[in-house]
């Protein structure tokens, strides 16, 4: 999120940040945005009774920011219902790993148990699955030999956040396409859409 702030800070770049929304009162992403002006809201699950209610208070929340795109940025709770069929394909997230290999919480773990010698980070669309949306960009991470879990999420991040950048620019710039499984960054004439 702090990456994603201080690209907009460049009247080029094609987007605005309109809020950070958090699920926790504590998230760092609250306080940078609010030290950057900009609106923060907290809809955290325990202040519902049921799951259901609050997916739709996080729904309702976004809608009331009239959003384009939606970014998930540290945000590690799966979206239901109530979100993804009002924002249903335009909401991003970050995976450190190239999907569809290593989906889940521990892509990183799971790439250096599976003996992977090059992992690295994919941008996609939500979905209702784990990772599995569609692909919109990814960037290659190598695995080196004395890595350990946090040494390779630390290289991961770096390269993770770059991308992230890059593609919601590109994405409010240049638009995007999905055709089933397949996204594409630009117009759909240069998608071939």
């Amino acid at each position: 999120m702090a990456a994603l702030l201080a690209a907009t800070r460049d009247d080029h770049y094609g987007c605005r940040i309109v809020a950070v929304i958090s699920d926790r009162a504590d998230a760092t992403g609250l306080h940078t945005a609010r030290a950057a002006g900009v609106a923060t809201v907290t809809v955290a699950l325990g202040d519902f009774t049921h799951r259901t209610m609050w997916d739709e208070a996080l729904a309702r929340t976004i809608a009331s920011f009239e959003p384009d795109l939606i970014v998930c940025a540290g945000f590690m709770k799966l979206l239901g219902a109530p979100v993804l069929e009002r924002f249903g394909g335009r909401i991003v997230n970050t995976h450190p790993a190239l999907l569809p290999a290593y989906p889940g919480a521990h892509g990183v773990r799971d790439a250096l148990a599976g003996g992977a010698r090059v992992t690295g980070c994919t941008v996609m669309l939500v979905d209702e699955g784990i990772d599995t949306g569609p692909i919109l960009a990814q960037a290659a991470v190598e695995v080196r030999d004395n890595d350990s879990e946090e040494s390779l999420h630390e290289r991961i991040k770096v390269v993770e956040r770059a991308l992230v950048v890059d593609t919601v620019g590109r994405m409010a710039r240049d638009g995007f396409s999905v055709a089933g499984r397949i996204a594409r960054l630009g117009s759909n004439e240069e998608a071939g859409a």
